[in-house]
């Protein structure tokens, strides 16, 4: 009982931890990749999809998006969608492909990312924290109710620490890089 408490804390963390690195892909670095588009929608016949469902997206160079769609007629869609994406990315239209120019970041823009990573970063602790308060929450209330032993349920809390302790080091870790990533030139 005690160990399936750990267990789903545990997993738990990591869902948060993976959820960031997701999210931390979506944040432009100043070179071309493909997950920057990922939250793009696309109105493709009466129905919002991801763009990826529509269209392959692949790197030419390091500054480069090339998306070239299955059906050339989702073309204007697909250039729509990406306007009216808050990315800032303008698509160039040829009539077969849409290539995506990726510019560099300015210096500021590129402190505005830095701590919007930050910040998810700092979102993705409080996530982590909020599962140990309740796998804490959890395992005092099986001791309460006579389920399991009093050392053993501290035993346990410590471990909820431990673990807490070391995703909070990952999730900062994972910013750290995407920090290093967004101020390389």
């Amino acid at each position: 009982m005690v160990n399936n408490v750990k267990q789903q804390a545990q997993e738990k963390m990591q869902k948060a931890i993976q959820a960031l690195k997701r999210d931390l892909l979506t944040l432009r670095a100043g070179r071309a990749n493909p997950a920057i588009l990922e939250k793009v929608q696309v109105e493709y016949y009466g129905s919002e999809v991801p763009i990826n469902q529509v269209a392959n997206i692949s790197v030419p160079d390091p500054r480069t998006l090339l998306i070239q769609p299955w059906d050339k007629s989702s073309l204007g869609d697909i250039e729509r969608a990406i306007l009216k994406s808050e990315l800032g990315l303008t698509p160039n239209n040829d009539g077969n492909v849409i290539r995506i120019s990726i510019p560099a970041l300015t210096e500021q823009r590129r402190n505005e990312l830095v701590k919007l990573a930050r910040k998810m970063g700092e979102d993705a602790k409080v996530a982590i924290r909020n599962v140990r308060r309740d796998a804490n929450d959890e395992l005092k209330k099986l001791e309460k109710n006579g389920e399991v032993p009093e050392d053993l349920a501290r035993r346990s809390v410590d471990d909820v620490q431990k673990v807490t302790d070391n995703s909070i080091k990952e999730t900062d870790q994972v910013v750290a890089s995407k920090e290093e990533e967004i101020m390389e030139i």
